[in-house]
């Protein structure tokens, strides 16, 4: 063995020795018998990164943890399958090209037009899912790339129009002009999750619509005012009683509105003067409430974010507008009190721009409406069902199981707070909505109509469509694969809790309408990786860390272990580089434990003739000790508590078998007969083989490694974990 433990060296031929060896695919597994063709299958597919870019720090934690259960699946003897694969990502990617022409070129989109646009956004797209692939290489992790998918590839997309025409079929998607959050900045719907919260200070405003109007309602958008078409009071709301179901003209601002007064159970009493002013055009409650009771909707903001109303704010953009508003109601003695409130505010996740809801023609998909979906799937117990229903159900029933009782809980209640679903957004970039028209005719199918004059919805769809299809598009839905028949449903699922709605829930969704089954059996939530100050990583705060160069400096074994060791799954995860140091030295100290146990093999040792499961005849207690350590870190692994397996591990080989067994074994290889000497040998290189498999999950660069010096022609990652 050489001297010095060369990181790079040692993980770049691993790296190759893996890939030319063929054995992350599991049928290849079988032909060279390493594993049993009827063995338990085990999958798992990666939540496909963005192509976007580059592979951050999470990107790092989340392949890590997965590789720690595929690898420990195939040491099991498990014919064990990990797809990769990326997704299209279709807003991001969009506006991240869009960004760089506007930049470069001062051009849009609309410059270049529909088709040479998407040539540079594809363009783009190749160029990121290529470094992305080089970079999840070089962290170890183990996926059969011979299957790799990509959300937008020409398999994927006849799963999109399958499940689009199936849904459309049963009634579950359809085109309705209903309230969504259009983003002005990005020129698109985007669905509620996609919608983030900034606490900001507003001001509420208590006033009037004019002299006449009885009642005083309160806002913190006086601009929105314009479309008010009544005003919900409680129905116990002694204050109000007398007015409830009368309506009023009014003169606001100069323009004229009328005004119906409604009782509703969903209006708080205490809140302002307990009097909403409903703007069912600009607000998804009011919407709601709108329908409730057939009030009309009236559209007073335009999608650019400026006023449609004529008078004072005609053409202004929503804040502006809000100041004359503010400014006219003081002059005319109609607002009552102006006070500070904080308030959420809604955030369109890509651009930053202020999310403006606006009624609009779109495709949903319907997640309370009965539809006929065979007999009691999931011990609902009933022929027709709900998908909401679906979704709850197939985690109630146990049949999905989520490792953390917190995040059940979680998916529970955003279940029961679930609206209808916009799938259409108003990009270029992605899966074009799979319905045309012509004249009053209208044509869903899985390919374009024949005949002349159809013309394709513009529109494509919501990037989660087609990624909550991930764990059956990737085995080769909607045709009746081998895969798909054996490796679905997935085994386990690992994504980072911030996706748990926007994806999980939406997988569960999809599997249960299209292949009446769960798509994955255990759901394992992770946190979010953060700087040691517990900031997230960011651009503006000047934290970021690229994994690949501190995987070259330090080795992907250490970045793996700084990751993982100490960091409970689904807690978020303090990052320190220090510790990354700490396990680089812990790979040169497994270098340096197996150099001396190999320069002290004795000469004519039979040791390598041994089989694997040959256990020394000397140190039964070293052994007995070693074994309840193994099935206690087997334990931890199981429960998915990698956190503890990996620290055990470590410790056993760095204080145990380093400090302690080999110093005292050391006399007996230097002064011992030839028997002692051969025994002390077998002992220890037993402990220390044993000990890589334990630790392979972990850290398989430089456990592969060592094992191959040890047991020339074999593979560790598909050794048996006995």
């Amino acid at each position: 063995m050489e001297p010095r433990y060369d990181i790079k060296e040692v993980e770049t031929r691993i790296s190759k020795a893996w890939e030319d060896s063929g054995l992350f695919n599991p049928d290849i597994c079988i032909e060279q018998g390493k594993t049993d063709a009827d063995a338990e299958p085990f999958s798992i597919v990666l939540p496909p990164p963005n192509v976007t870019g580059v592979l951050h720090i999470g990107h790092a934690y989340e392949d890590a943890l997965q590789d720690v259960a595929v690898r420990y699946a195939r040491m099991q003897g498990k014919r064990t399958l990990w797809v990769p694969g990326t997704d299209h990502a279709a807003i991001a990617t969009q506006a991240k090209v869009e960004k760089e022409l506007s930049k470069t070129e001062k051009k849009s989109r609309f410059d270049l037009g529909r088709e040479e646009f998407l040539k540079r956004v594809n363009d783009f797209a190749k160029a990121s899912h290529d470094t992305i692939v080089k970079q999840v290489k070089r962290l170890g992790a183990s996926l059969d790339w011979t299957r790799e998918a990509y959300t937008l590839d020409e398999k994927r997309s006849k799963g999109v129009r399958t499940a689009f025409k199936t849904m459309y079929d049963l009634g579950l998607i359809y085109r309705g002009n209903r309230i969504v959050n259009w983003d002005p900045k990005g020129g698109t719907v985007i669905s509620d999750d996609e919608v983030q919260h900034e606490e900001r200070t507003a001001t509420l405003y208590t006033f009037r619509y004019d002299k006449n109007f009885p009642i005083a309602v309160a806002t913190t958008r006086l601009e929105t005012k314009f479309g008010d078409t009544a005003v919900a009071v409680h129905p116990s709301d002694e204050r109000y009683k007398q007015y409830v179901g009368k309506e009023y003209d009014a003169v606001f601002c100069g323009e004229p509105i009328h005004i119906k007064i409604i009782a509703d159970e969903s209006v708080e009493k205490d809140f302002g003067t307990g009097a909403l002013g409903v703007t069912p055009a600009h607000s998804m409650i009011d919407w709601e409430i709108a329908e409730r009771h057939k009030i009309p909707a009236k559209q007073v903001i335009d999608e650019r974010g400026k006023m449609t109303v004529d008078g004072i704010v005609n053409g202004k953009k929503t804040e502006e507008a809000r100041m004359l508003v503010a400014e006219e109601l003081r002059k005319n003695g109609l607002m009552e009190k102006e006070e500070d409130v904080v308030q959420n505010v809604s955030i369109a996740e890509r651009t930053g721009a202020i999310i403006e809801p606006l009624p609009k023609l779109q495709w949903f998909v319907a997640v309370d409406k009965p539809f006929a979906h065979g007999s009691g799937f999931l011990g609902i117990g009933t022929k027709t069902t709900t998908l909401k229903k679906l979704m709850y159900n197939a985690v109630a029933s146990g049949k999905v199981k989520f490792t953390s009782e917190r995040f059940e809980k979680t998916y529970f209640h955003w279940i029961d707070n679930l609206r209808d679903w916009c799938i259409s957004r108003q990009i270029w970039f992605g899966h074009r909505v799979p319905v045309w028209y012509k004249g009053n005719e209208i044509y869903s199918g899985v390919e374009a109509p024949a005949g002349d004059g159809w013309e394709q919805d513009p529109d494509t769809l919501d990037t989660w469509f087609s990624s909550a299809l991930w764990p059956f598009s990737t085995l080769g839905w909607p045709e009746q694969t081998p895969d798909l028949k054996t490796y679905f449903p997935n085994s386990l699922m690992a994504p980072g809790y911030e996706i748990l709605f926007l994806w999980v829930a939406r997988m569960i969704l999809m599997a249960g309408v299209l292949l009446k089954d769960i798509p994955f059996k255990t759901v394992l939530i992770h946190g979010i990786v953060r700087d040691s100050k517990g900031q997230k990583f960011s651009k503006s705060l000047g934290n970021g860390i690229d994994p690949l160069i501190l995987a070259d400096t330090y080795g992907a074994d250490a970045l793996r272990m700084a990751l993982i060791v100490g960091a409970p799954v689904g807690n978020d995860v303090k990052f320190d580089e220090q510790r990354v140091k700490g396990y680089r030295n812990f790979s040169t100290k497994i270098w340096n434990i197996a150099r001396f146990i190999h320069m002290n093999k004795p000469a004519g040792s039979a040791s390598e003739s041994l089989k694997n499961n040959e256990k020394p005849r000397d140190g039964g207690e070293y052994i007995k000790e070693f074994n309840t350590l193994k099935k206690d870190v087997t334990a931890h692994i199981e429960a998915y508590e990698y956190h503890l397996a990996s620290e055990k591990a470590y410790h056993y080989i760095w204080h145990t078998l380093a400090d302690k067994i080999i110093e005292e074994q050391k006399a007996k290889l230097r002064d011992g007969s030839a028997a002692e000497k051969e025994a002390a040998y077998r002992l220890l290189e037993h402990l220390l083989l044993e000990s890589l498999k334990m630790l392979h999950p972990f850290m398989p660069f430089v456990t592969e490694a060592v094992y191959q010096i040890f047991r020339p022609g074999r593979m560790l990652m598909v050794e048996r974990w006995e």
